[in-house]
């Protein structure tokens, strides 16, 4: 009798052959992987819901969410669309626009008229020029007084006063486009060419806008 049969089986029943019974894993052990497994799901959904409520709350700042950061680039698109640009230059009219009538209001002779050349050479046109009304005769005590229309005191007297540094600005009752330069006592000359120059450009330069800044998202 081989010393594998079991006591009693008298011979009968012999195990051979090289072969054993694989043994299987522990059905306890199973359940508690799939408890795991279930664990681990139920924390990844509980913690993504918990991420869409603070998104929700918090307006989807910080980009957490593909529509979040499509929402907040639109937003910030949207701002610097409605943004104002700088302050630009106000669209001011040429010299060769503008007429201007010349008063002397001194007691010196031939100054209108030696004024007013001098601005028609630097492309004024000149209307009137004689000696000032009553209203002005020697009671200009500064370099000279600019007249015009109130619609004129931001754009035909600003490009005029460029002329003559030291005048004062006053609006007055007409209703025309042309503005009056009226010689004060304190006048001496008009401002250089070249300064004057200078200033007339700067003042009549079209206005510069910004570009709008890119932003990928």
């Amino acid at each position: 009798m081989s010393m594998l049969t079991p006591p009693g089986m008298g011979g009968q029943y012999r195990i051979t052959g090289d072969k054993y019974p694989r043994m299987r894993p522990s059905r306890r052990r199973g359940r508690l992987v799939a408890a795991a497994v279930a664990s681990a799901a139920v924390l990844g959904l509980l913690g993504w819901g918990t991420v869409q409520l603070i998104d929700v709350f918090t307006g989807g700042h910080g980009g957490t969410t593909a529509a979040g950061r499509t929402a907040h680039c639109r937003t910030g698109t949207a701002a610097r669309a409605g943004q104002a640009p700088a302050a630009q230059a106000k669209s001011l009219p040429a010299p060769g626009r503008i007429t201007v009538n010349v008063y002397n209001a001194t007691p010196r002779g031939g100054l209108a008229k030696k004024t007013a050349d001098e601005l028609r050479r630097r492309g004024f046109r000149i209307g009137k020029v004689g000696n000032a009304a009553k209203e002005y005769d020697k009671k200009v005590k500064g370099p000279g007084l600019l007249l015009g229309s109130p619609a004129a005191q931001d754009t035909s007297l600003r490009v005029l006063a460029t002329q003559l540094s030291g005048a004062s600005l006053r609006a007055d009752a007409r209703q025309g486009a042309e503005v009056d330069l009226v010689i004060g006592d304190a006048f001496t000359a008009l401002t250089r060419q070249q300064t004057a120059d200078k200033a007339v450009t700067t003042l009549t330069a079209p206005g510069t806008t910004t570009a709008p800044v890119k932003k990928t998202c």
